[in-house]
């Protein structure tokens, strides 16, 4: 055997030996998670079957039980099919590191309190991180290299404006297509891309949304650009409108959106166009839309056949009399005022006020 090909051999079988521990390796932290995932689902989760395979760990048919009494949804979360693929790095780093969690034909459920707070699975994110798995790293971390959603519907229950009967208004979106990482849970303190789109929901029409950008949790930072089309304005009505006003019988938004959250401070200029509105009754003189004088609004319509205006939202986030729903629907009151040329009267005063209490300064 020659020089050259004694090389060979001792190069060709330190790559087997490579090859071979690496698979070994892959092979012990795909147990080390399955045992891990299985312990942290909790007693609310039920599964029709778990795998293991080259591709990571697949868990079928997983289905998690809400809390009865206390979540607006029977479950928080139903999958087809959900595939973890572990990190090697987990079998010497502290905590639980995943290069990807791919999420297939689901169905989640989300809640947004009356105070603001959303709230995503409760029953496995609000579990004691602190008390370790029995079978592999503590809980107490959590790294994602990649959160993928593919064809998941959320209902998404919003406290934060009245719905039916009391119950938290609901937004369904479908068809929900998502890319989110690096997530760090639960400190959430790494900057993550960003990349979604979906389909909303309505009564009479369906609208599309995209979202793209990056956001890092912890510190609230942020660069999002967001775009919707064609969006039900009676599904939104509730973000528009006072209590008092005339309901929406039919209409259609678009919105663009750049946002920008540095310092606790948010900075986004949007533009907003409202097409094909029509409002519910006859309404008299003093009725409004959003604010402004019914009349002014629906000859605008009537004469342009839509009505577009531009806004800027703008506060400090980390206040706690900050809303972004007051915000936004002050913001498109004094601007659809502003686009029309008429008066809101003592109006203009509250807005500022409303405005100047949620900047807090």
């Amino acid at each position: 055997m020659t020089t050259s090909t004694r090389r060979w051999v001792v190069a060709l079988t330190l790559a087997a030996l490579l090859l071979a521990a690496a698979a070994a390796a892959f092979q012990l932290a795909l147990h080390r998670l399955h045992g891990g995932i299985v312990a942290a689902l909790g007693p609310r989760a039920t599964l029709q079957a778990v795998s293991l395979s080259w591709t990571g760990v697949e868990l079928r048919g997983l289905q998690v039980r809400a809390q009865p009494g206390r979540w607006p949804a029977v479950q928080e979360l139903s999958a087809g099919r959900v595939t973890v693929v572990p990190a090697l790095s987990s079998l010497w780093r502290s905590g639980w590191r995943l290069a990807s969690v791919t999420v297939d034909d689901a169905n989640l459920s989300l809640l947004r309190t009356r105070d603001g707070q959303l709230r995503v699975l409760p029953s496995l994110i609000d579990r004691d991180r602190s008390a370790p798995t029995g079978n592999g790293p503590s809980a107490t971390t959590l790294h994602i290299g990649m959160l993928r959603l593919r064809e998941v519907s959320i209902d998404f229950h919003d406290a934060t404006v009245p719905g039916a009967r009391g119950a938290p208004h609901r937004i369904r979106l479908e068809a929900l297509r998502a890319e989110v990482g690096p997530l760090a849970l639960p400190a959430l303190d790494e900057r993550a891309s960003v990349s979604l789109q979906t389909t909303l929901k309505g009564p009479q029409r369906n609208g599309t949304l995209a979202l793209r950008g990056h956001v890092t949790p912890a510190s609230r930072d942020a660069d999002l650009s967001l775009k919707v089309k064609g969006l039900d304005l009676v599904a939104l009505q509730p973000y528009l409108l006072r209590a008092n006003e005339a309901a929406v019988r039919r209409g259609a938004l678009d919105l663009s959106l750049e946002a920008d959250i540095k310092g606790q401070r948010l900075h986004a200029p949007g533009r907003l166009t409202l097409t094909d509105l029509e409002l519910a009754g006859n309404g008299g003189l003093l009725s409004t839309f959003a604010g402004v004088p019914r009349h002014a609004v629906l000859a605008a319509m009537s004469r342009d056949g839509r009505i577009e205006l531009a806004f800027t939202l703008e506060g400090w986030v980390d206040d706690p009399r900050f809303s972004l729903n007051e915000l936004f629907a002050a913001r498109f009151a004094v601007g659809l005022a502003e686009k029309l040329g008429v008066s809101l009267g003592g109006m203009v005063e509250g807005l500022g006020g409303v405005i100047k209490g949620l900047f807090g300064r």
